[in-house]
């Protein structure tokens, strides 16, 4: 049984005053420990611990760590190009640089940016008619999400809001401060979200609106893929039938809930299945053919009118197979019908405006030339990645009209694609982070915009130069006003980010 002293803490102090004032005097210990019953390592507990109180109460506290222009680039450069936490920022800076970095400092340097890039996020945008994105992006929950306002040509991220609901009036609100701040555009381009499209009619009601080709060709993908698993498992379901079949051929009864033992049924049922899912890949392919920016025939270039009456007849093709479909495959082929039915009159949108231009440009070319250039656009790949590639391998007295119609194919707006590589960005800060705040979400946009593609068709350009500001410094940093690398030290970010956050982890 342990034995409880009652020395109150007032007379402990005292003890351990007197213990460590006669500490090396033979026989204190002892005679204190039988004065007031406490063993002896008690005693030299309770004088460790008065030791270390006395040694932390005379220790002078560390000094605060100044934020260093290289340790502020430093912190910016881990949270925003390796997607790091705060404790991930800590734990990169102490395994990478051998520095110890309070998070109170980390927070107080990642909001001092946060505070400039919504500061940079509310300045004017250049006054120039552009073709934008609309996009939407939910968290981890669906009752916020993330909107954005992409330059299609560009990738610029002019408008950047969330978490917000997804409605009408948000979207017309965002619309609205884009335009307070100069943002001017001649057509948009969306997935056709019933949010953007009441906002589009609201604030611009005269406007072209696209519908963006790539989520109608992902929607009959995915039905595509549901029919080809379908004839899959029918394959694989080919020797239970056999089995099934050489019971019932033996006499006894069939095995499972709902046993299929004709192999000739079977057999039909697989071969409706492929005919079916063929059937949809026809379909699907001259779909993609039909939304592509120049299709060709034998009589020419197909107008939009041409291109409307070939996809009314695929659509009565797409009603025709949903009906001779297999029960199992019908519903999915309805909604896709539905889904091709709602798009088809804002999917042509894009073809509509390049009527004119072709029109124009036949009456100096002639159809026979047209259709040469058309030819050559589809194998741009091959003859040539460029527009002046293609422009030098024709006659000199075409280039001028070629020029003219090659700038509109590529022009043309047809996906949002702006939007979906900005979206890119954002998951593995919305993975780490869960939530993004609007400052951190300004951050990351100050980041996309001023961030110079390494490779690429746009390598060295950032989204900003590519949108005609050509004097827009290529440092995001240097954007929010931090001085250069140079000025600050010379110190480089990290090298090992990655390493340090799976130690943290």
């Amino acid at each position: 049984m342990v034995h409880a002293h009652t020395i109150t803490p007032a007379a402990r102090v005292q003890v351990v005053g007197g213990l460590i004032g006669h500490a090396g005097e033979y026989g204190y210990v002892s005679s204190t420990s039988r004065r007031l019953e406490v063993s002896r390592q008690t005693l030299y507990t309770w004088t460790e611990r008065g030791l270390r109180a006395l040694a932390q109460a005379f220790t002078p506290p560390p000094a605060a760590p100044v934020a260093t222009p290289a340790l502020e680039r430093a912190i910016l450069t881990i949270l925003v190009e390796g997607h790091a936490s705060y404790r991930g920022i800590q734990a990169c800076l102490r395994a990478d640089r051998g520095q110890e970095v309070s998070l109170g400092t980390i927070v107080t340097v990642v909001q001092d940016a946060q505070h400039r890039a919504l500061r940079q996020m509310a300045t004017p945008v250049p006054a120039l008619r552009r073709d934008i994105a609309l996009d939407e992006i939910y968290g981890n929950d669906r009752h916020g999400a993330y909107l954005s306002v992409a330059d299609v040509h560009s990738g610029a991220i002019w408008a950047a809001a969330g978490p917000v609901p997804v409605d009408g009036e948000t979207w017309t609100l965002v619309l609205w401060d884009a335009q307070e701040r100069g943002l001017r555009w001649q057509r948009t381009v969306s997935d056709g979200g019933q949010a953007m499209q009441q906002a589009c009619a609201t604030v611009d009601p005269q406007g072209l609106h696209h519908r963006d080709v790539w989520h109608v060709l992902h929607a009959c993908s995915k039905v595509q893929g549901r029919l080809d698993r379908r004839v899959r498992t029918l394959q694989e379901q080919r020797a239970t039938v056999a089995r099934q079949a050489a019971r019932v051929a033996a006499g006894q009864r069939p095995r499972g809930r709902r046993p299929c033992s004709d192999v000739a049924a079977h057999r039909a049922h697989v071969a409706h299945a492929q005919q079916v899912a063929a059937n949809l890949t026809y379909l699907c392919g001259e779909l993609h053919r039909l939304l592509d920016v120049v299709v060709l025939s034998r009589d020419g270039i197909l107008d939009s009118t041409a291109r409307h009456a070939e996809l009314t007849a695929l659509l009565a093709l797409l009603a025709e197979l949903s009906d001779a479909a297999p029960a199992a495959a019908q519903a999915d082929l309805r909604r896709l019908h539905t889904h091709l039915t709602a798009a088809l009159p804002a999917l042509l949108t894009f073809a509509a405006a390049l009527d004119g231009v072709q029109q124009q440009m036949e009456r100096v070319l002639g159809a026979a030339g047209l259709r040469l250039l058309a030819w050559a656009w589809q194998r741009r790949a091959i003859l040539g990645p460029t527009v002046d590639d293609l422009l030098a391998a024709l006659p000199p007295d075409w280039r001028p009209a070629a020029r003219v119609v090659l700038h509109a194919w590529e022009s043309a707006v047809r996906a949002s694609s702006a939007a979906e590589t900005w979206h890119s960005i954002l998951r593995p800060h919305l993975a780490v982070h869960r939530t993004l705040s609007p400052g951190l979400l300004a951050l990351l946009v100050v980041y996309h915009n001023h961030h110079v593609a390494p490779r690429g068709v746009h390598a060295g350009q950032s989204p900003l130069q590519r949108s005609g500001l050509t004097d827009a410094p290529t440092d995001w940093l240097v954007a929010l006003g931090y001085p250069p690398a140079s000025a600050s030290g010379g110190a480089a970010p990290p090298t090992r980010p990655i390493l340090a956050l799976e130690r943290a982890a």
